[in-house]
Formats: structure tokens, sequence, C-alpha cells
């Protein structure tokens, strides 16, 4: 059976929670740099998947949604600014850090806000069937998910144009990185 989508959301905010730490103690620029794609991966394909399922449904089915949806996009927008200009600076340095840390503090407030307002809503709004499917919906979109930030697509709409394209193109640099 698959779970509840706001259970599998949870799940996700605690494993980027745990990225985030791991990211800023790790020891070496190294494991720094590993641990920062595993986040970046995971932040950018979470965000993505919300953006094609999750806010569209609470814009749609919930009273007063929009507002919630738009707040979240908005925060959304902001986090992919900064995680593509943070793509951009070495790990190891103290620049990396300092904007980690901001990242960090924008992100946590984001998935507060989300577990806050936006699940609630679900929770209360949605019955446990249509949170399975959600759920499901999610993982799919996850698949098909670019995995590095692409500020400026944040819409369902363009997620579903642009997404299965930055997809493939993502997947492929991270595929090449991997092989060098």
């Amino acid at each position: 059976m698959t779970e509840d989508v706001v259970t599998y959301l949870k799940q996700q905010h605690e494993a980027i929670r745990a990225l985030f730490i791991e990211t800023l103690d790790a020891s070496t620029t190294e494991q720094q740099q590993e641990a920062f794609d595993r986040l970046r991966a995971l932040l950018a394909v979470h965000e993505t998947a919300e953006e094609m399922m999750v806010h569209p449904r609470v814009r749609r089915k919930v009273d007063g949604g929009a507002a919630v949806a738009d707040a979240r996009l908005a925060e959304e927008h902001d986090s992919k600014d900064a995680l593509a200009r943070l793509e951009n600076i070495p790990c190891g340095t103290a620049e990396f850090s300092k904007e980690l840390i901001h990242l960090q503090a924008a992100v946590l407030a984001h998935a507060e806000h989300e577990e806050a307002e936006e699940f609630t809503l679900l929770e209360t709004e949605l019955d446990d069937e249509e949170r399975r499917k959600m759920a499901s919906a999610v993982q799919a979109a996850e698949r098909i998910a670019p995995t590095h930030p692409h500020p400026g697509v944040e819409s369902g709409f363009a997620n579903f144009a642009v997404g299965p394209f930055a997809s493939m193109l993502d997947r492929a640099r991270d595929a090449l990185r991997g092989a060098a």
C-alpha cells in the first residue's frame, strides 16, 4: 500500500534536514561535494514534484488554497535561485558554507510552512484514498523531475512542459560528472 502524501513528503523533509547537516559537517571537500550533490538532487526533485502535484491540488481543492500555493511557490523560486548560485561556489570554501547556511534556513522555514499550512489542509480536505493517490503521483513526478534547480520553472504546467527535457539534460550531466 502506498503511503499518504503528507507522510511521504514529511519523510523527505527529514532527509533534507539530515543532508544539510551532513553537508555542513563534512570533514573533506570531497565528502562535502558528495553530500551536497545528494542534497541538491533531492531538493530539486522534491520541489518539482510538489510544484507538479501538490500545489495545483491545493489550489483546486482547498478553500483559500490559491494563496497558500502561491506563497509556497514564491519560497520555492527563491530557494531555486539560491541553490543555483550555490552550485557555482566551490565546496570547502567559507563562501559555500555561508550560502549553504542561508539556504538551509530558507528551506527549513519553507518546509515548516508546508507542514503547518499546506499539509494540514491536505489532511483535513482530502480523504485517505486521495492522499495515497497523491503520494503515487508525487513519486511518479519525481522520476521525471530535474536533478538541478531551474529557477523560473515553478508552475505545474511549466514543469510538465520543460521538466522532462531538463531532467534528461540534468541526469546526463550528473552521469558524465560521475564518470569523470
